[in-house]
């Protein structure tokens, strides 16, 4: 990348002497007094000045050229040559999304499940240099989406989540071992698994605090997240017409076992979502904690550009000779 610097800016001060000239000299030319004097100037109506006398302030114009060329080339213009070398360390990052059917209860909007991907999908932008993979569970586990940089589809298939698309419940041990599976091999210097979920461990074969400590065994940091009001939730049922009514349901959240299973590994944390702005704020404060290494090296190289002002100045003040000489040579 190239920029222009002086390496004596202070000099460019002196152009300021350039509109002082230019008043000066104005103010000479309407004060000069003329050669002749005659009391009636009516032999002169209808003559017109010649090209050579509306052309004279050109002179002046390339006197200031002169000097302004002069000052800049003495400030010493440089180009900067610079380049950048940019290392980034990435972070590995398995979301783990709860898919059950309690995940539509509407104490979020439009529900649960709809406001968790909308928030993990502004997440998933805001990584660009992270491999990300998901995983979904409710009564069993499957990975959707393996480790990938292209975010593209990995947000698509976020987005073609629903509760139902695989048996319900919530097997947070399976869930948690799937998504270790995905990353345990990694190579990155960061290895993190955020798990979301709305509901008490009731089915799977892994036991989730078992799960847990294999993920500190692989120096995986996980973060779980709960997600659901205080108390009581609006929940969508189908009665035998076809007709949605709602009715309050009790929101059942094992906190203690997903506090647990995060501190169980270095530096992992619960977080409790209980509306979609605190479930945005938990994922915005992730982000802040899990921050990639960008090492940069700066090179730079200065070459000076000076030589073109003074030749710039050198052909200013040879044309103001010259047509001083020539084209605006005055007898006496």
């Amino acid at each position: 990348m190239n920029h222009i610097t002086f390496a004596h800016p202070w000099i460019l001060l002196f152009l300021g002497l350039i509109p002082l000239l230019t008043v000066w000299y104005v103010w000479r030319y309407r004060k000069q007094k003329p050669a002749l004097q005659f009391s009636n100037i009516s032999l002169f109506k209808g003559v017109r000045k010649t090209v050579r006398q509306r052309m004279y302030p050109t002179l002046f114009v390339l006197r200031m050229v002169t000097v302004g060329a002069v000052v800049v080339a003495l400030a010493r213009p440089q180009s900067m040559l610079s380049r950048q070398e940019m290392k980034v360390e990435g972070i590995d990052i398995v979301l783990a999304m709860d898919v059950s059917g309690s995940m539509l209860a509407e104490d979020f909007k439009p529900n649960r499940l709809e406001a968790a991907k909308r928030v993990a999908s502004n997440f998933i932008e805001g990584r660009k240099s992270d491999r990300i993979g998901l995983v979904v569970f409710s009564g069993e586990a499957f990975t959707q989406v393996p480790l990938t940089i292209d975010h593209h589809i990995l947000i698509k298939q976020l987005s073609s989540l629903k509760s139902g698309m695989i048996k319900d419940g919530t097997a947070l041990g399976d869930g948690l071992a799937t998504a270790i599976n995905r990353i345990k091999e990694s190579d990155a210097k960061s290895k993190v698994i955020i798990l979301l979920t709305d509901g008490i461990n009731n089915q799977g074969a892994v036991d989730p605090m078992s799960a847990a400590e294999i993920a500190a065994l692989y120096n995986i940091r996980l973060y779980t997240i709960g997600v659901g009001t205080q108390g009581l939730a609006p929940y969508p049922f189908r009665d035998p017409f076809g007709h949605v009514r709602y009715q309050n349901v009790e929101v059942e959240l094992d906190e203690q076992l997903l506090t647990h299973m995060a501190q169980s590994t270095h530096d992992g944390h619960y977080f409790r979502a209980t509306n979609k702005k605190s479930l945005q704020q938990i994922f915005d404060q992730i982000d802040q904690m899990e921050k990639s290494k960008i090492d940069v090296t700066q090179y730079a190289q200065s070459k000076d550009e000076y030589q073109g002002w003074l030749l710039l100045a050198a052909i200013a003040l040879v044309l103001e000779i010259l047509l001083g000489l020539l084209f605006f040579k005055t007898t006496p």
